[in-house]
């Protein structure tokens, strides 16, 4: 029998660094190899502070594999429309939850006050502004209602005997879903250059503001493991090499 859990219901993502394997100086002798061959190696533990201006050519000019010989993994939880854009971007490797060999926690995304809501101007160059009390308090309650109504018909599907992998057909884009995201700083970028709307960027960008959230906060981690390839990442408009 199933567990007939309360509903809960949340207006923000988890990102958590789960390991990395990325530094600065992976891009200087990664770099370096074209050039100095074997002797390359002795760049694995280079101080990337006085080559700052060799990640800065490599940003600019656009040679982007040194950017590749890093990793990191991230642990994600954000809900399945978010997962959807996501995983258009083929730059990653993906381990996801799955709604055929477990029970799908009751746990839903619904916009709070801070998240615009009213969609203004033209297709590719448009902004959203803040809705009414209104607006807001009808968003809240039809959600809320909708997703306690789905998944309470998920329950009784599967309580029926249906299988999960039927029952889940039930339930809204709205439920959050987890995986694992392992993917490289030059795969980063590119996700960033796409993901984030921000001053300055070379190509402007207009992301759902759902999945900005989750590339907020996988650059604040890169920024910390790669201050100086973010520097250049920014410096140079925010184009991914």
């Amino acid at each position: 029998m199933t567990t007939n859990e309360e509903v809960s219901f949340r207006s923000d993502v988890t990102v958590e660094l789960v390991r990395a394997s990325a530094s600065d100086a992976d891009v200087i002798f990664a770099a370096r190899v074209s050039t100095a061959g074997e002797q390359s190696l002795e760049d694995v533990d280079a101080d990337a502070g006085r080559s700052a201006g060799l990640i800065n050519y490599l940003m600019r000019d656009r040679h982007g594999s040194p950017f590749e010989h890093n990793s990191m993994t991230f642990f994600v939880r954000a809900p399945i429309f978010v997962w959807r854009e996501h995983m258009r971007h083929r730059i990653a490797s993906y381990n996801e939850e799955s709604g055929r060999y477990r029970q799908l926690e009751p746990v839903f995304y619904v916009p709070d006050h801070e998240r615009p809501v009213v969609q203004v101007g033209k297709t590719g160059a448009y902004e959203f502004l803040p809705g009414s009390e209104e607006q807001y308090a009808l968003i809240d309650h039809d959600m809320r209602e909708s997703c306690a109504n789905a998944y309470a018909s998920y329950l009784r599907m599967l309580d029926a005997g249906i299988a999960r992998e039927v029952a889940r057909m039930v339930l809204p884009v709205s439920i959050y879903s987890s995986a694992y995201v392992t993917l490289n700083a030059r795969s980063l970028m590119n996700f960033l250059s796409l993901r984030r709307k921000v001053e300055g960027s070379h190509f402007p960008s207009y992301p759902q503001r759902e999945i900005e959230m989750v590339a907020e906060k996988y650059e604040a981690f890169w920024t910390t493991l790669m201050p100086i390839t973010h520097a250049a990442f920014e410096k140079n408009g925010r184009v991914a090499p």
